[in-house]
């Protein structure tokens, strides 16, 4: 199942070729297959499919959502909630990491199931409301339009029960890109979660008047930003992306700090930004 998820990450397809050749009716299928809920770490629960993440933060005065996956992925999320014994109407926000059909298609559902508010950076809320991107027209799949209750500013601290989330905003994979941060109490001391968002470039054009022109400079200061932040727990919204499957795997056989890995935050950015100085380079070859 990996190896097949692995063919057509996040869209981060390695080409335009590849991605005209992917078979996307099976790579959806794979991609929206079951996997059961689980605690990650703390209060930190995974909720999403085989192929496509979503995350619980769970507190006694209500809880928080991250992602919505693809539309047929809304009745999966749901049921993993319940399967951990959460309410879904306890759930009262919604967070977005990007606003790509395959991350912000269940959300138009998951937000009537749950009555939650959904919180997205400015930049992504008109993709998110018209249910596409202006600004990528090849995307091929539209996502239900959705609601935007408020909108996140870098920096700034969402607040519920006993949990504090704060959104950075790390554009380049679309405008609006955001990934967030937590404090997990974890003995003694606490350690920080960092949900990130996708670092591909994905096909997202390099070259002025074919995407946003400002992509590349957003890409480059996303990596900075980053390489910045300390992070003792790297989660991101494809399984692969942060090796989802090997993880669990060790977890299920009994080692508790299966997903702590301070180094992996550095290891994705080096990974990534390798990547997008090629396909800029590509982009530019005459």
């Amino acid at each position: 199942m990996i190896r097949i998820l692995l063919a057509a990450s996040a869209l981060g397809l390695a080409s335009p070729a590849l991605a005209q050749s992917t078979d996307w009716a099976k790579t959806r299928a794979d991609w929206n297959q079951p996997m059961a809920p689980f605690r990650i770490l703390g209060n930190v629960h995974y909720v999403g499919t085989a192929g496509i993440s979503a995350y619980l933060i769970t507190s006694p005065q209500g809880h928080i959502l991250i992602d919505g996956g693809m539309p047929e992925s809304a009745p999966l999320i749901s049921a993993n909630i319940e399967k951990l014994g959460f309410r879904l109407g306890d759930v009262k926000i919604l967070l977005i990491n990007h606003a790509h059909w395959d991350h912000e298609g269940g959300l138009a559902e998951l937000k009537r199931r749950t009555g939650a508010r959904l919180l997205a950076s400015a930049a992504d809320t008109p993709a998110l409301e018209a249910g596409k991107s202006d600004y990528r027209p090849d995307i091929r799949f539209t996502a239900p339009p959705v609601k935007v209750d408020g909108q996140l500013k870098d920096g700034e601290e969402i607040h519920l029960g006993t949990n504090t989330l704060v959104a950075h905003l790390t554009p380049g994979h679309t405008k609006g890109c955001t990934s967030f941060t937590m404090q997990v109490p974890a003995g003694g001391d606490s350690l920080t979660v960092l949900f990130a968002c996708s670092l591909s470039v994905a096909d997202q054009p390099l070259t002025p008047g074919h995407g946003y022109d400002a992509a590349p400079a957003d890409f480059r200061a996303t990596f900075a930003k980053l390489r910045a932040t300390q992070a003792d727990v790297f989660l991101s919204f494809h399984a692969e992306q942060f090796d989802l499957a090997a993880k669990r795997a060790r977890q299920v056989a009994g080692n508790d700090e299966a997903f702590v890995d301070p180094g992996e935050l550095g290891r994705r950015v080096d990974i990534a930004q390798k990547a997008f100085e090629a396909d800029l380079k590509a982009a530019h070859r005459p």
